[in-house]
């Protein structure tokens, strides 16, 4: 079935990337199966929250996740995840699909502009949270707090307003303000994806029915892509990685919109 297998596609994304799968996850539910944004999203995001606590879990049992960070995130998210549920059920759909298009475009073009840029990570004071190098967790400063709460907010809102699960954001924040590893930002990001995920569903299942059975099909694809994905990871650079979701998300855009203009 169609829904299945792009569920299965959101999943292979994100296991890549750490990001991306609500993102895109919204637009091609819209896109393939004509849905309006406000149905799709609930969908879109269950998807995104059982792949994410699946590849979630793995982090943990191998150490990498940054758990306290997650944890800090997902809060900051669950308190503003309410207002973007609330939110989208009161903008038009077509509006929620023009943000969403410039969303995707912005995220395409700073993926490429960062794949360009050279910042020497190595250089502790150009980078707000450290790392120990005993217990290889975070040097909590004023600075590292303030980055990882905004971008936990700003996840969780739009996490509600567009059923996204916010990885755009704390993978690049991750990356900037930190020394994680590619395979640490990455299961953090999936652990708040997950967390806030959770809260966002639980907010949307009071003001708003859920398609339960499109659920079932599509997370299901999405487990088994995240899987997929993961296994994939250490076998594509990273440089072609950006490239390849930075092309994605253009061509995620113009179905979008070319949907919008449709409608």
């Amino acid at each position: 079935m169609m829904i299945i297998f792009l569920g299965l596609f959101v999943g292979l994304v994100m296991g890549l990337t750490g990001a991306g799968g609500g993102i895109i996850g919204l637009p091609l539910l819209v896109f393939f199966l004509d849905m309006a944004m406000v149905d799709a999203a609930p969908i879109a995001l269950s998807a995104v929250a059982a792949a994410a606590t699946f590849a979630g879990i793995l982090g943990l049992r191998k150490g990498i996740v940054r758990y306290k960070a997650a944890i800090i995130m997902a809060v900051a998210g669950s308190m503003l995840s309410p207002v973007g549920v609330l939110l989208a059920h009161k903008v038009d759909n077509q509006y929620l699909m023009f943000l969403l298009v410039i969303i995707l475009v912005f995220i395409a073009y700073k993926t490429i502009r960062d794949s360009h840029s050279e910042i020497n990570l190595e250089q502790d004071k150009l980078v707000p949270c450290s790392i120990s190098t005993n217990s290889g967790r975070f040097i909590w400063t004023r600075k590292c707090s303030i980055a990882i709460v905004f971008s936990g907010a700003i996840a969780g809102f739009l996490s509600g307003l567009l059923g996204v699960g916010g990885g755009f954001i704390i993978v690049p924040i991750l990356n900037r303000f930190s020394m994680l590893s590619k395979e640490s930002v990455i299961a953090t990001s999936l652990a708040v994806i997950a967390l806030i995920s959770i809260s966002v569903l639980l907010s949307t299942a009071v003001h708003s029915y859920i398609n339960w059975s499109l659920v079932m099909l599509f997370s299901a694809g999405a487990v088994v892509g995240v899987v997929l994905g993961k296994s994939l990871l250490e076998k594509i650079s990273a440089k072609y990685l950006k490239y390849g979701f930075s092309l994605l998300l253009i061509i995620v855009a113009l179905m979008v919109f070319l949907k919008d203009l449709s409608s």
